[in-house]
């Protein structure tokens, strides 16, 4: 692996024909439902926060595994409440979810912290928010309802001496930093974890991959401590095996989804930490690559260090 490393070579992208369009939303409000217990895959009622708002004490970097939450994500969520004259009512939310890749640059525009840059990390299908990471400092004096506007770049991207790969919501500013290199006519990708297809479970079934995630489901401890998934940390790179998310996610033999990590764990039955998906590609076409810093923390240089976990 180290040979065919040194004599690699990035690969060659369509980026000067993309399109990069200005999208935005609004800080989301946290969402109860009905009731505010969730009912976990054990019969145990629990009362913990859950998705939405502006997660003051987490980023990404941080354990996606063993927090008191549920579906948390760490950073800031995005949900455009905006209505459009033409097209379904929640049109211009469905745009900001497809428009938007990870790795875009984020500008607040309204409110006391106007002119604050972030970074797209993810997005979460379902409740349907765009994650935005920004520094603490920022996050502390952001305001529910603050508008933020996305430099939305990257659905489009192709890799054309691989045709066979699937690019999608991949920001080519990630793609950069990313590490992926092209060596004896393979595509080398770094990523801190593989996760075997069938640990995955919410999200499965949907007919696209451009407008959520899918989770990792987290009930068997064998599997978890084999794949060493209690390690996982938001914003992990990771390659679920063999998985097709080209058309929505299905088992297919013979394929690798990489994505990142946006959510925390849940303990309700078919959830977990979600993976929102960047590559899908035939396992004859990379090479996987373990690397412990392949988390969007370091990639994008948004941290300098994150805490230390246990083994996993």
């Amino acid at each position: 692996m180290e040979r065919g490393t040194r004599a690699a070579t990035a690969p060659r992208t369509n980026e000067a024909r993309l399109v990069a369009v200005s999208v935005g939303g609004q800080v989301s409000h946290p969402i109860v439902r009905a009731s505010p217990y969730r009912i976990g895959r054990d019969g145990t009622l629990r009362l913990v926060p859950g998705s939405g708002g502006i997660v003051l004490n987490r980023r990404v970097g941080d354990p996606a595994v063993g927090l008191a939450a549920d579906h948390m994500e760490a950073g800031v969520s995005l949900h455009n409440n905006g209505r459009e004259v033409v097209g379904p009512r929640n049109g211009p939310n469905q745009a900001l979810m497809f428009y938007a890749c990870v790795g875009n640059r984020a500008r607040v525009t309204t409110g006391p912290i106007a002119g604050a840059e972030g970074t797209v990390v993810g997005k979460h299908g379902g409740i349907n928010h765009v994650i935005v990471d920004f520094t603490p400092d920022v996050k502390r004096r952001l305001l529910i309802g603050d508008r933020v506007q996305l430099d939305a770049y990257g659905q489009g991207l192709e890799l054309p001496d691989f045709p066979e790969v699937r690019v999608q919501n991949l920001s080519p500013r990630l793609l950069r930093r990313w590490g992926l290199r092209t060596a004896r006519g393979r595509l080398l990708i770094p990523v801190t974890h593989t996760v075997p297809a069938e640990l995955m479970g919410s999200g499965m079934g949907r007919p696209e991959g451009v407008l959520g995630d899918l989770d990792i489901q987290l009930s068997d401890p064998g599997l978890v401590r084999r794949f060493r998934l209690g390690s996982l940390r938001l914003g992990d790179l990771v390659a679920v095996c063999p998985l097709d998310y080209r058309f929505g996610a299905s088992r297919r033999p013979g394929t690798v989804t990489v994505g990142v990590v946006v959510h925390s764990d849940s303990q309700v039955a078919g959830h977990g930490p979600g993976m929102t998906p960047l590559l899908i590609a035939p396992l004859s076409r990379v090479q996987l690559m373990r690397q412990p810093q392949a988390n969007l923390a370091f990639v994008l240089g948004l941290r300098r260090s994150v805490p230390r976990l246990a083994r996993g």
